[in-house]
């Protein structure tokens, strides 16, 4: 599978290095534990079996858009079927029409049962994961917010990427020239 992605800012990108620091610190499940070269705060848009010519003409106008600013708007859980704390932001109309542009991208040349339901526009929860882990209930009943750092006011999507999960490769996908 192929990830579609949206990078931070830098100093949005070191305000979520520093909220997983602390959650390792204090023994929390943590995006600082994947030690992989590849692992970066990021913002999920969707994920598709392959990146074809059509998705990627369509993504290059969407690279184009970039930096889109944005707001983080708290603190969130999701039990599905492992546990994610992370911070979510706000789906405003901006980051809504960028993310039904790359839906719409990876549903014209894919099969419609490779796609998750979790991307569709409508159910799709923009966030950045702080931590994740299959123990259910993780983050439950904990001062998990007196832990963080509070999240940046000003933060700014920069940079498209994808990520083969067979391969473990990340691509920037960058506006046409």
């Amino acid at each position: 599978m192929r990830t579609v992605e949206l990078l931070l800012d830098e100093a949005a990108d070191a305000a979520v290095r520093e909220a997983w620091r602390r959650l390792a610190d204090a023994g929390l499940p943590s995006q600082a534990r994947h030690r992989s070269p590849t692992n970066s705060p990021h913002l999920t848009l969707a994920s598709c079996p392959e990146l074809t010519a059509p998705i990627r003409w369509e993504l290059a106008e969407v690279a184009a858009a970039l930096p889109l600013p944005v707001r983080f708007d708290g603190l969130i859980r999701f039990e599905r079927p492992t546990s994610v704390l992370a911070w979510s932001l706000e789906l405003d109309s901006a980051l809504a029409d960028l993310h039904r542009r790359v839906w719409e991208a990876v549903v014209s040349d894919s099969p419609p049962e490779t796609l998750s339901p979790f991307h569709e526009p409508g159910r799709w929860s923009p966030h950045i994961t702080l931590g994740r882990t299959r123990r259910t209930g993780a983050f439950a009943g904990r001062r998990v917010p007196e832990l963080l750092p509070p999240f940046p006011l000003s933060v700014h999507l920069t940079t498209l990427r994808s990520f083969d999960t067979e391969t473990g490769t990340l691509e920037l996908l960058t506006a046409r020239t």
